[in-house]
């Protein structure tokens, strides 16, 4: 057939594609199995050995699940990876993830393995986790294989420059001069080099310190052993306000339809339903989901998209269209294909948020149940109504002078954009533009301290998710408000700084 040919651009046939689509579901959904699967089991009955290494599969297995959604992405052209993917990594967490995945490895060896931070280092960034740990995990690999005795350790410090610095310590012979000559080379792996191996782990490693905007560095040490430091400086990355830790939401007054044919799947969310005191029923499949609506009222859907006889887009289509009371109970979808054009097909059926498998830990699930269950404005209280000045000056502190004015440059051109673009979002009410200028605002204000401004901006994106945006005018009214104000206390910054406004 035709289809079976390759596109001579490298785009997949529209046949490579739909098999693409249903080898990544079904690769997410065996993933989601073995993590959930990790969840139910209760670490208190296992020794301290065999937790260590469960909590070793567990982080290696969510690390897999993020590359299997990179790796399909890139390959259906569904995302541009010449650009990185910021989002907010809470650095304790991430660096925990990596000591777990590492330090068996190293065990594996005779090796032993230290991670340090240095107290300086933030807790909090707004920074691309994938391809900072892929870059990190390639620099381990490489440690790790050529030490044959002693240890391997990260330190995570702040240099001098203020660039957040991530140096790799081993102790093995150190690098050739034939190797460093060709180190970051496509297969620059010299000849006799004694491992097996291309070279194609440090040729990786500076392509992802590139996406990054960082730098590597390699060197060999005095006394044996050699040093790898990935260096990112400051205008790579911003401090994230750190997130409250909420409670669990109260779901005791909560009635939840779960629509799931995954037994594995079922047994993970009645049992995190079930700690948020939630009430809940079980349909296997989408025909079952249906006739639980036609008897019973619920409060809230939890949808799985890949169900048998019935898949999850029409049994939300069927809820949106019936002309029932909860024709707008909050509808959550729950699914493996995580790709754009899959993403989009869910909201556009009336979903209001989607849960990807494998599925997040509770407090996670529990901060999307509870935004799921909350109206447009119930996230816009008038609590963190002050903007927070501490969080745009630290920024400034740690960029130095010339760092800060191109930091200052960069918002105040960033924060207009948002500005014009969203109030015109919001006159047309254009749910799409709403949505990502929405998005852009949230990260803008958050990294700057201004709370009450991110919080409009949050209940704003959910209602465009909503198609709920004509209702919504004291919102947007208010955020326009507070960004305008946003925009002029950036321009005096810049006026202060010598800088025109």
């Amino acid at each position: 057939m035709a289809d079976d040919i390759p596109h001579p651009s490298g785009v997949p046939s529209p046949l490579d594609t739909g098999r693409l689509t249903l080898l990544g579901h079904d690769l997410r959904a065996a993933v989601a199995d073995v993590i959930g699967g990790l969840r139910l089991i209760d670490q208190s009955r296992v020794d301290d050995a065999a937790r260590l290494q469960l909590e070793r599969v567990r982080a290696s297995g969510e690390t897999l699940a993020r590359l299997l959604e990179e790796g399909l992405a890139l390959m259906l052209g569904e995302d541009d990876f010449a650009a990185t993917h910021p989002a907010i990594l809470q650095m304790p967490r991430f660096l925990y993830d990596l000591e777990m995945r590492w330090s068996g490895r190293a065990s594996e060896k005779g090796l032993g393995f230290t991670l340090t931070r240095a107290p300086a280092v933030p807790e909090v960034l707004t920074l691309d986790r994938m391809a900072l740990e892929r870059t990190l995990s390639n620099i381990l690999s490489n440690a790790i294989k050529y030490t044959d005795a002693g240890a391997v350790r990260l330190d995570v410090t702040m240099a001098e420059s203020g660039a957040l610095r991530l140096a790799v310590t081993d102790e093995g012979p150190g690098f050739s001069a034939a190797a460093l000559s060709r180190l970051f080379e496509f297969q620059g792996r010299p000849d006799g080099a004694g491992k097996p191996g291309d070279g194609l782990g440090m040729h990786i490693t500076r392509n992802m310190a590139g996406l990054l905007g960082g730098t590597i560095s390699v060197e060999n040490l005095p006394g044996g052993g050699a040093r790898v430091t990935l260096d990112l400086p400051p205008e790579t990355w911003t401090i994230a306000a750190p997130e409250p830790v909420a409670a669990l939401p109260d779901l005791s007054r909560t009635k939840v339809l779960v629509a799931e044919d995954n037994a594995t799947n079922q047994q993970i969310i009645a049992h995190m339903l079930g700690r948020m005191s939630a009430q809940y029923e079980i349909a296997e499949d989408g025909v079952e989901a249906l006739r639980w609506l036609e008897r019973e009222r619920f409060d809230l859907a939890l949808i799985d998209i890949e169900m048998p006889r019935l898949n999850g887009i029409e049994v939300i289509r069927s809820i949106r269209a019936a002309r029932r009371a909860d024709v707008r109970m909050p509808v959550v979808a729950i699914t493996a294909y995580v790709l754009k054009s899959n993403r989009d097909a869910i909201y556009a059926a009336g979903a209001d948020a989607i849960l990807a498998k494998p599925l997040a830990g509770l407090d996670a699930f529990g901060a999307v149940l509870a935004q799921a269950l909350g109206r447009a404005e119930a996230p816009v209280s008038p609590a963190e109504d002050a903007f927070d000045r501490s969080s745009l000056d630290h920024l400034l502190e740690i960029s130095g002078p010339e760092g800060a004015r191109e930091l200052l440059d960069r918002l105040h051109a960033d924060l207009l954009t948002c500005e014009s673009g969203l109030t015109g979002a919001l006159a047309r009410s254009d749910t799409e533009a709403v949505r990502s200028h929405t998005h852009v605002l949230i990260a803008l204000a958050g990294a700057v301290g201004a709370h009450r401004l991110q919080a409009l901006a949050q209940a704003l994106n959910l209602a465009a998710h909503r198609g709920e945006i004509s209702g919504t005018a004291p919102l947007g009214d208010e955020a326009l408000t507070r960004l305008a104000a946003l925009v002029d206390l950036v321009a005096d910054e810049r006026r202060q700084r010598g800088e025109p406004a």
